[in-house]
Protein backbone atom coordinates (compact mmCIF):
# COMPACT_ATOMS: atom_id res chain seq x y z
CA UNK A 1 0.00 0.00 0.00
CA UNK A 2 1.72 3.56 -0.72
CA UNK A 3 -1.01 5.99 0.11
CA UNK A 4 -2.30 4.34 3.94
CA UNK A 5 -4.61 8.01 4.37
CA UNK A 6 -5.85 7.34 0.96
CA UNK A 7 -6.58 4.20 2.12
CA UNK A 8 -8.10 5.17 5.30
CA UNK A 9 -10.82 7.79 3.71
CA UNK A 10 -11.35 4.93 1.11
CA UNK A 11 -12.28 2.53 3.88
CA UNK A 12 -14.81 5.60 5.19
CA UNK A 13 -16.02 5.87 1.97
CA UNK A 14 -17.34 2.71 1.39
CA UNK A 15 -18.59 1.97 4.18
CA UNK A 16 -20.58 5.20 4.15
CA UNK A 17 -21.98 4.34 0.73
CA UNK A 18 -22.69 0.54 1.73
CA UNK A 19 -24.57 2.17 4.84
CA UNK A 20 -22.30 0.01 7.07
CA UNK A 21 -22.34 1.31 11.38
CA UNK A 22 -18.85 -0.07 12.46
CA UNK A 23 -15.58 0.03 9.71
CA UNK A 24 -12.39 -1.61 10.92
CA UNK A 25 -9.03 -0.13 9.15
CA UNK A 26 -5.50 -0.97 9.90
CA UNK A 27 -4.02 1.39 12.61
CA UNK A 28 -1.25 4.09 12.44
CA UNK A 29 -0.49 6.99 14.39
CA UNK A 30 -1.58 9.45 11.95
CA UNK A 31 -4.87 7.70 11.52
CA UNK A 32 -5.47 7.83 15.23
CA UNK A 33 -4.91 11.20 15.63
CA UNK A 34 -7.43 11.88 12.42
CA UNK A 35 -9.85 9.66 14.20
CA UNK A 36 -9.85 11.57 17.40
CA UNK A 37 -10.42 14.62 14.91
CA UNK A 38 -13.21 13.06 12.99
CA UNK A 39 -14.85 12.17 17.06
CA UNK A 40 -14.03 15.46 17.92
CA UNK A 41 -15.79 17.59 15.27
CA UNK A 42 -18.92 15.27 15.24
CA UNK A 43 -18.22 13.34 12.22
CA UNK A 44 -18.21 9.83 13.68
CA UNK A 45 -20.14 8.15 16.67
CA UNK A 46 -17.48 6.81 18.17
CA UNK A 47 -13.73 5.28 17.98
CA UNK A 48 -12.22 2.33 19.44
CA UNK A 49 -8.28 1.62 18.99
CA UNK A 50 -7.90 -2.29 19.45
CA UNK A 51 -4.51 -3.57 20.04
CA UNK A 52 -4.16 -6.69 18.56
CA UNK A 53 -1.40 -8.22 15.95
CA UNK A 54 1.98 -5.91 15.10
CA UNK A 55 -0.09 -2.11 14.27
CA UNK A 56 -3.56 -2.95 15.69
CA UNK A 57 -6.75 -1.65 14.19
CA UNK A 58 -9.31 1.01 14.70
CA UNK A 59 -12.84 0.36 14.44
CA UNK A 60 -15.11 3.67 13.88
CA UNK A 61 -18.32 3.66 14.08
CA UNK A 62 -20.40 6.00 11.46
CA UNK A 63 -22.74 8.68 12.50
CA UNK A 64 -26.27 8.34 11.15
CA UNK A 65 -29.51 10.35 10.83
CA UNK A 66 -32.21 8.18 12.49
CA UNK A 67 -34.91 10.03 10.36
CA UNK A 68 -33.31 10.67 6.89
CA UNK A 69 -30.73 7.62 7.22
CA UNK A 70 -28.10 10.19 6.12
CA UNK A 71 -24.71 10.07 7.39
CA UNK A 72 -23.20 12.58 9.00
CA UNK A 73 -19.83 12.60 6.65
CA UNK A 74 -21.19 13.94 2.93
CA UNK A 75 -17.26 14.19 0.83
CA UNK A 76 -13.71 12.85 1.68
CA UNK A 77 -11.35 14.22 -0.79
CA UNK A 78 -7.51 13.35 -0.42
CA UNK A 79 -5.62 16.35 -1.08
CA UNK A 80 -1.91 15.57 -0.66
CA UNK A 81 -0.47 12.42 -2.01
CA UNK A 82 2.56 10.53 -2.07
CA UNK A 83 3.21 11.59 -5.72
CA UNK A 84 2.30 15.31 -5.43
CA UNK A 85 2.45 17.28 -1.59
CA UNK A 86 0.49 20.24 -1.21
CA UNK A 87 1.43 22.55 1.66
CA UNK A 88 0.23 25.73 2.42
CA UNK A 89 1.13 28.14 4.84
CA UNK A 90 -1.29 29.92 7.53
CA UNK A 91 -2.35 32.75 5.88
CA UNK A 92 -3.25 31.02 2.36
CA UNK A 93 -4.98 28.47 4.59
CA UNK A 94 -8.26 26.33 2.35
CA UNK A 95 -11.37 27.15 3.95
CA UNK A 96 -13.45 23.97 3.24
CA UNK A 97 -17.20 25.32 2.34
CA UNK A 98 -16.92 28.59 3.27
CA UNK A 99 -16.09 27.62 6.97
CA UNK A 100 -18.56 24.58 7.18
CA UNK A 101 -16.15 21.64 6.96
CA UNK A 102 -12.98 20.87 7.61
CA UNK A 103 -9.29 20.48 6.52
CA UNK A 104 -7.47 18.35 8.33
CA UNK A 105 -3.58 19.05 8.18
CA UNK A 106 -0.01 17.92 9.07
CA UNK A 107 2.00 20.72 11.14
CA UNK A 108 5.09 20.57 13.24
CA UNK A 109 2.87 20.83 16.04
CA UNK A 110 0.81 17.66 15.07
CA UNK A 111 -2.66 16.92 13.25
CA UNK A 112 -4.92 19.48 13.22
CA UNK A 113 -8.18 21.49 11.30
CA UNK A 114 -7.37 24.29 9.32
CA UNK A 115 -8.97 26.64 11.76
CA UNK A 116 -6.83 25.41 14.88
CA UNK A 117 -4.10 25.59 12.41
CA UNK A 118 -4.55 29.44 11.54
CA UNK A 119 -5.35 30.02 15.54
CA UNK A 120 -1.49 28.98 15.61
CA UNK A 121 -0.03 30.20 12.90
CA UNK A 122 1.39 27.52 11.50
CA UNK A 123 1.11 26.05 8.36
CA UNK A 124 1.74 22.40 7.04
CA UNK A 125 0.20 19.39 4.69
CA UNK A 126 -3.01 19.15 3.59
CA UNK A 127 -4.09 15.75 3.98
CA UNK A 128 -7.88 15.51 2.93
CA UNK A 129 -10.83 17.93 2.69
CA UNK A 130 -14.24 16.64 5.18
CA UNK A 131 -17.52 18.25 4.97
Amino acid sequence: MTDPIADYLTRLRNAISAHHRVVEVPASNLKKEITKILFEKGYILNYKFVEEGPRGTIKIALKYDPVNKVNAIKKLIRVSSPGLRRYTGYKDMPRVLNGLGIAILSTSKGVMTDKEARAQMVGGEVLCYIY
